[in-house]
């Protein structure tokens, strides 16, 4: 940020702003990392907390050298020194920190200061000795100013993980604090859009979520007076929308050989019911073994899939599903598009195969809203395990439900999620469907708990014969909008 700048405001964020001013507060130094995806706007909160305490900040370059991120070093300095003139370029990242060292001493014997590593893991690349000399600097010497904050972010969220918050070297255990920042929820979502005077009802809100998540880089893009489905043409349909070509970009810059991390994310957007890790080795000729595990770990580490512990099962049997908006809609509508330019998503947005995706969109959105749901239900104060269940019998006939809440007062809530833009009707076909539904989970679960059926939809459930008797439970769209 330069000198005199004015910084917009931060939006939602509470349970990060909190680590970061007890950080400040903090009367020993601190060594923090912020982790999430690319465009999530880590930088943005660091900044934010951290404006009038940052002394210097650095950002690695994706693919850049060793002397390359160098020469960026000593731009850096003299930023932070408000010089014209370049400090000499050092020889070695060695040398750099005790630059670093050197400038910074004399403000942290005065007050509170944040030094700031932005893109850490891109800064140490191939044979360039910037880790290590990160880790000296910090254990023999940042590591005893009171007065010091180091904040480190990645967007390389495993490297993060592997190298900084689960470090076997030399900062093992030296963490402090630590941020996973994930996507804005649907109501961070909506006080974004209203902060920049896009006034919108849920609903559109909702249809721009499906498309692009909750991530504020691409909620930037939106403007004042577009519909959502007019964002949704210029972003995704036209040449030079951000979101048309962003796919390849987002995940080549995360992962090393993201072709592989590609192939799993295309195998789970075609099977948005899931895939086991074992379904997942086959669809992707995948070996079994250990870097099969750091691959799927790194993909949900990131935010873009997301393994569903099965209802009565353990964690290796768990079912992977794409949880990446943005990811799912590209592959599904712009990847292949032949159609293009203005109109072209207004048209796509009426055809059968929009329905049926938008039903396995909005189901992704209500699980990154699970706490939202119990909130509505009434039972945030009731221990819940939250589990999916799926079962095929011999006849290939079978039944699956996306979201069971286990209730420690007895109870299963078994949750419906059904995306429409009236209220959703059920007819005698569906009731028949999910009176099977709630049989065969009985009896295949054996679970003597009663069950609630849940249905969580956009404008709620018409009444009728059907629904009366049936459903136990109503969760609308606004629950999911709540703080």
């Amino acid at each position: 940020m330069l000198k005199g700048e004015k910084m917009e405001l931060l939006i939602g964020r509470i349970a990060e702003k909190k680590i970061l001013s007890e950080a400040l507060a903090s009367p020993s130094s601190e060594l923090l990392a912020v982790f999430g995806r690319r465009r999530v706007g880590k930088t943005f909160l660091i900044r934010s907390v951290f404006q009038k305490q940052l002394i210097f900040e650095l950002s690695g370059v994706h693919d850049a050298n060793a002397a390359e991120q160098l020469l960026n070093f000593s731009k850096a300095m003299a930023d932070a020194l408000d010089s014209r003139l370049t400090p000499a370029v050092p020889k070695n990242w060695t040398e750099a920190f005790w630059q670093l060292r050197e400038f910074a001493s004399p403000i942290l014997k005065k007050r509170k200061a944040v030094i700031f590593f932005d893109e850490f893991p891109w800064l140490s690349s191939h044979k360039s000795g910037f880790l290590s000399a990160f880790e000296y600097f910090w254990n023999q010497w940042a590591s005893q100013q009171p007065n010091l904050i180091v904040a480190i972010c990645g967007s390389a969220a495993t490297w993060m993980i592997r190298k900084v918050v689960n470090s076997k070297g030399g900062l093992h255990n030296r963490l402090t604090r630590k941020i996973r920042l994930l996507p804005f929820t649907l109501h961070e979502t909506e006080q974004y859009l209203k902060r920049n005077n896009i006034n919108i009802d849920r609903y559109q809100v909702l249809t721009i979520f499906m498309v692009m998540g909750g991530v504020p880089h691409y909620l930037k893009e939106l403007k004042k007076g577009e519909s959502a489905t007019q964002a949704i043409d210029r972003l995704c349909f036209t040449k030079d929308g951000l979101l048309s070509t962003e796919f390849t970009n987002l995940y080549r810059s995360l992962f090393e050989n993201a072709d592989r991390h590609i192939s799993v994310v295309r195998a789970l957007a075609d099977k948005p019911s899931g895939l086991t890790r074992n379904e997942i080795i086959a669809a992707c000729n995948l070996q079994s073994g250990g870097t099969t595990s750091i691959l799927l770990e790194e993909l949900v580490e990131s935010g873009f899939i997301t393994p569903n512990l099965p209802f009565q099962k353990n964690a290796n049997q768990s079912i992977y599903k794409l949880s990446d908006e943005y990811s799912l809609f590209y592959l599904k509508f712009i990847e292949h598009s032949r159609a293009t330019g203005t109109g072209t998503w207004l048209k796509k947005s009426l055809t059968s195969s929009w329905r049926s995706w938008s039903g396995y969109a909005f189901e992704g959105i209500c699980m990154k809203h699970t706490d939202h749901i119990k909130q509505a239900l009434g039972i945030s104060g009731v221990f819940t395990e939250t589990s999916a269940w799926r079962y095929i019998s011999k006849d290939g006939k079978g039944a699956q439900v996306d979201l069971l809440l286990d209730r420690q007062d007895n109870v299963i809530s078994v949750c419906e999620m059904k995306f429409s833009s009236t209220e959703f009707v059920i007819d005698k076909t569906y009731a028949a469907e999910l009176q099977y539904k709630l049989e065969v989970f009985r009896r295949q679960s054996k679970t003597k708990k009663t069950l609630f059926l849940a249905m969580v939809t956009t404008y709620g459930v018409k009444n009728n014969m059907y629904s009366i008797g049936l459903v136990q439970n109503e969760v609308t769209m606004d629950d999911l909008f709540l703080p």
